[in-house]
């Protein structure tokens, strides 16, 4: 929909678009979505229920959203990268889909894209930038400003350039402290076992 269709969005009764946003023909927005300022939802993209797309947000072509993530603003989330339920993407934080990229020997369509995905509840902080071709974890923590060069572990937190494994957070977001191979969150009580370098959820 161009601005002025997109103005007339508040009146749906499922998600809100800002006027000022636009959603291109072909796209998926679940229900209770927000999308807010100067954004653009491009033609085959799907966003689930109950997300929040910040300011100045993109969300390129056929890319998939799960329910409840939070995307800051200025975010890019381009065409190859896929975000599960209740992600969350801090402020100008960053991905990338092309690991060789040339402006003279441009690489477009999905052969071309190195595929990235953001696990359930994982947490990537303002300024991190995810070189495409990884996995994070779910609900691993990516600290502020780092450079994910790897795959990223379950409740991992890392942080630095290149982004290293710093220690381990619970799925509610509290640092675990573990005494041999296990862990008891101090907040919400959840219980882990680390094998090998493994973290599992030991309460599911």
């Amino acid at each position: 929909m161009n601005r002025e269709e997109g103005s007339l969005s508040h009146h749906q009764p499922d998600y809100y678009v800002h006027p000022s946003s636009y959603v291109d023909d072909g796209v998926e927005i679940g229900e209770g979505t927000r999308v807010w300022h100067f954004s653009h939802i491009q033609t085959g993209s799907r966003i689930g229920e109950h997300c929040s797309i910040g300011q100045n947000v993109n969300i390129a072509n056929n890319v998939r959203i799960g329910d409840y993530v939070k995307i800051q603003n200025n975010v890019s989330v381009y065409e190859g990268v896929e975000l599960e339920d209740y992600v969350f993407c801090g402020p100008s934080m960053v991905f990338t889909n092309v690991m060789q990229p040339r402006s003279e020997f441009p690489q477009r369509g999905s052969e071309f894209y190195n595929k990235t995905l953001v696990k359930r509840s994982a947490s990537i902080g303002a300024n991190a930038t995810i070189v495409c071709g990884n996995t994070i974890g779910r609900s691993a923590f990516i600290g502020a400003g780092s450079v994910v060069t790897r795959d990223v572990p379950d409740f991992a937190m890392v942080y630095g350039n290149p982004a290293a494994i710093k220690g381990w957070v619970c799925a509610c977001g509290i640092k675990l402290d573990f005494k041999e191979d296990r862990s008891i969150c101090q907040k919400c009580g959840r219980e882990y076992l680390i094998q090998d370098g493994v973290v599992r959820d030991y309460s599911e």
